[in-house]
Parts: C-alpha cells; structure tokens; sequence
C-alpha cells in the first residue's frame, strides 16, 4: 500500500463486499482533523441501517486514528459549527435526513431525524453560512423508484443561531423535478447539488447532471432569498463543468476571488459516452464568475480508467493550501479495488499553495502513472 498517492486514512479490502463512501473531512476548533466515510456495497447495510466510521488526526493529516462508528448515517458530511461537530446525511440509502452532533471532538454522538419521510438523497456537499443561516442541498425521491430520474432537487436550511438539533428550526424549498427532455434530450439525472452564493450575490444550487454525452455540464437552480423556493430555466440552466458528472464541491475563496473545486474529470484521451463512471483524474479546476470554469491543475491521475478512481472528495480551505479526503480506488496487496466505483481506500491529501496553480492541457492529455502535486505532509 506504499503506492497508494496520499495518505491513507483507511482501507477495507474488496473481497469483504464493503465499499469506502462519502469522505468528510473537518477542522476541530484545537487544530486537530476529523475525517470520516460510510459503507456501502453488497456485504453492507446500506439499505437498512448504514454504518459510518470517524478518524482523527492531530497532526495535520500525516496519521490517522479511528475513533468512532455511528450507526444510521450515509452520504453525510462533517462540518464545525459554534465548537460543535456536526455529521449530515441520511440514515440510509434513500432514507431519513439525519444529523449527529458531537461536543467531545467526534467520539461520541447523539443524533435526531431532521425529516423522517424517507426517499432522501445526497453526497457529502458543503454547508454554506448566507445571511444569518446555514443552508446544505439534498434531493428527494418522488415517486421512490429507480436512481436519479425521479430526484428532485431542494435545499435545506436552519438560523445560524438556532438549536441545530431541533427539527423544527429547520425548514426547506420546494423540490423540483428533472424532465428527459432538457438538456436537448440527454438528461438522465440532477443530483449531488452544492449551495453556492453566486456573484450578484443571490443563492444558487449547482448540481451534477448525469449524461450520455462527454461533455460534462452542471446545472443552476436558483434559490428565494427566503430560501423557500427553488426555480430552474432549463434553456439557460445547464452550462459546462469539468467533471460535472460525478459528484463535486464548490467554495469561494476571498483571497484570490475565485471559485474552487475539486472534481473529477475527463482527459481528452478518456472521452466517451457515459462520463459519469470515467474517475481516475482529479483536477483542481477554477471559475471566476462560476459558470465559466478551468483545469488549474492536474492533482491525480492513473491510465486505467477500470480499476482506479479518485472521487467525491471533500475538501477545505488552509490558509494557502487546500486539504482534502478522497474516496480512492487502487492497487492494493488482495487483488486492488472491486473497480473505479468501489473505492477501498479513504485517503488525506494536501495541495500546497494551490492558488500558483496554472493550467496545463499537456497535464490531463499525456498524463502516465501517478501524479501526487500535493504535499504529503
């Protein structure tokens, strides 16, 4: 596992059926880092009671310890607020919204159903504060068949003063459907939304869409000041994004007045149909206006599109570098990763003064082996 880029936080072999999930990842108000991942997969219980482990770091992420399994939590991320550490999610796949709380730095939880009628869907997106308020994107399967085609899109919020662990300060926008027919006809799914503040200073929710074509694209759904309704236009919604087939997360730096985003994109010599399930280069890329966005950098990259795949990472701001969880499929000593999808590693990355990153095409189109630009310290 020596060969694993990054830091590993943990691994779980493919033959026990068990899929690594979902990194979380935050900063304890003492400096100290909190990772986090579910399970999922055939030999999980995903589909019952989803289980999800806490990891801690009190050294900048050079090592790891776990210190934690909550059961009932999926698709969740982790985030700080007023001392406390937060996880949100569901409870399961398509299952209640959830949320856990800890006040001991992540070992023990308490937890409370936000909103128990089932069918909810998300990834470990970021929560954005706007406006004395915390808002995070969820989706909601209606009617509760299939994957992505019947998600709707929404977008929950609380005070920023409220007591988080009260459903009842909690409130949300109305849930939109997709249609087939946008995107001129290859619209397969809208889902994974990041709740962003956009330049003219409105709210906005931008999602991943799932496509046939390779050009990726995501999609802007625009969100009341009152955060109670959400609207699209699909004639003008749906714009380019690097790696906007898979899961992704959006932040604004203050410094370099930018948006930022880790995602996983398509090399030009990976192009086809189907982007969705092509993982195996993660890219820093870059928007000033947030719709119009650039490869800074290549961060990771393998030439086996089958077995390798670096994804869903979250990530935050550090003062000039970013840091980052990633969901990793790679060699390891019992055969490697099930595929690019099923991920057996959880691992740490950090990528050093990441505002000097320029772009480079040369990176992403001859690209061979392993590229680790981050810091491994």
């Amino acid at each position: 596992m020596s060969t694993v880029p990054g830091i590993v936080i943990d691994h779980v072999p493919a033959s026990t059926g068990i899929y690594i999930g979902s990194p979380g990842l935050a900063v304890l108000p003492n400096g100290d880092y909190i990772a986090s991942h579910d399970e999922f997969g055939p030999k999980s219980t995903e589909h019952t009671k989803a289980v999800s482990h806490v990891f801690r770091s009190k050294d900048k992420g050079k090592s790891w310890e776990k210190i934690a399994t909550i059961n009932g939590a999926f698709w969740s991320n982790l985030f700080v607020h007023k001392k406390a550490l937060y996880l949100l999610g569901t409870d399961r796949h398509h299952g209640n919204v959830v949320l856990h709380k800890s006040t001991d730095g992540g070992e023990g939880w308490t937890s409370v159903i936000l909103r128990g009628e089932g069918e909810y869907h998300c990834a470990p997106v970021p929560i954005l504060e706007h406006k004395g308020r915390l808002w995070r994107a969820f989706e909601w399967r209606n009617p509760p068949q299939a994957w992505g085609i019947n998600y709707r899109a929404g977008v929950l919020s609380v005070p920023v003063n409220a007591d988080l662990i009260e459903p009842k300060n909690w409130s949300a926008t109305n849930f939109l459907p997709s249609d087939r027919g946008w995107n001129s006809g290859d619209m397969g799914a809208w889902l994974e939304g990041n709740v962003v503040v956009a330049p003219d200073g409105s709210l906005v929710n931008i999602l991943r869409v799932q496509t046939k074509s390779p050009d990726e694209k995501a999609a802007w759904v625009t969100i009341s000041e009152d955060g109670k309704a959400a609207s699209f236009d699909p004639a003008t919604g749906f714009f380019a994004f690097p790696g906007g087939a898979k899961k992704f997360a959006i932040r604004w730096d203050k410094k370099s007045k930018r948006y930022w985003s880790l995602a996983s994109i398509v090399g030009e010599k990976f192009r086809a149909s189907d982007p969705g399930k092509v993982r195996n280069t993660l890219a820093l890329t870059s928007s000033a206006n947030l719709r119009d966005w650039e490869v800074r950098s290549v961060i990771l990259s393998h030439p086996d599109t089958i077995h390798h795949g670096f994804q869903y990472v979250e990530w935050l701001f550090e003062g000039n570098d970013i840091i980052a969880a990633c969901r990793t499929a790679y060699d390891d000593d019992f055969g490697g990763a099930h595929n690019n999808h099923d991920a057996n590693f959880l691992t740490f990355h950090r990528i050093a003064s990441f505002r000097q990153k320029v772009g480079s095409s040369r990176g992403i189109l001859l690209h061979t082996g392993v590229t680790a630009l981050q810091a491994k310290a």
